[in-house]
């Protein structure tokens, strides 16, 4: 079995077998490839609907540059806590930014995401982020706005003036709360050009159809929401390392 990074070639054949409606499973036993290393290939590199054998070479070639940019700059990588592996735990991060952002969430938000929710603290200040995501203040300022509208972190006062951006355990609940009251306000929308395109009319009767769809699926997300909030707040069976190095 071929072990090492994939090869463009071996890309090529992924897309092709994506292409072709193939499972993961059975693009790995074409390539004899462990079905892991194909799950992870696609997902990191735009999902089964928009995986590119050049994009992700390129994507990846990137990946590695910024990683061994990442070793020269500091050399002297903290260790993790809790015996944690770090190029595991760099490598898991990368995964978990790329499926965030298939879900539709931007590249720097997922990134600024992905940083916070990883660490055992949930919080980091802007220094602390840009210096973990190699990036400019402002990137990080303008990520955490946006975030902030979407409910998925808070601002809280750390030390002197600095400010620490939190993402809470119940950071799923929030954005979901978020996302069911914004598609609210497109239902009143909707039903507010009912009158105008006069009820009966096809346009208007797509909008109330639209209506009523939303609504329905905006009440059922809040709901079910408020129904399983208790689940983040589930305290672990086995407790950590008391030993291990502390939060990075």
């Amino acid at each position: 079995m071929p072990g090492g990074r994939l090869t463009q070639q071996e890309r090529q054949q992924i897309a092709l077998g994506l292409a072709d409606g193939l499972a993961y499973a059975e693009i790995a036993r074409r390539l004899e490839r462990p079905t892991s290393t194909i799950t992870r290939e696609v997902t990191r590199n735009g999902g089964p609907a928009g995986y590119r054998a050049e994009v992700a070479q390129r994507a990846t070639g990137h990946r590695a540059h910024r990683r061994k940019q990442a070793a020269t700059r500091d050399p002297r990588t903290p260790a993790q806590p809790h015996g944690r592996d770090a190029d595991e735990v760099r490598a898991y991060e990368e995964v978990f930014t790329t499926v965030m952002i298939a879900s539709g969430m931007p590249t720097m938000m997922s990134r600024v995401t992905a940083c916070l929710i990883l660490t055992d603290s949930g919080s980091l200040t802007a220094a602390e982020l840009a210096a973990h995501l190699q990036v400019s203040p402002a990137a990080i300022s303008k990520a955490i706005a946006f975030l902030e509208s979407q409910g998925f972190v808070r601002r809280e006062r750390g030390e002197g003036r600095r400010e620490r951006y939190v993402v809470d355990d119940d950071v799923y609940y929030q954005s979901m709360m978020a996302t069911a009251r914004a598609t609210a306000q497109v239902v009143a929308t909707a039903r507010q050009g009912i009158p105008v395109l006069r009820p009966g009319t096809p346009a208007a009767t797509r909008l109330e159809n639209i209506a009523r769809f939303l609504d329905f699926v905006s009440e059922s997300t809040a709901r079910a929401a408020e129904q399983a909030r208790d689940i983040l707040h589930t305290k672990p069976t086995t407790a950590p390392d008391p030993g291990a190095p502390g939060e990075r």
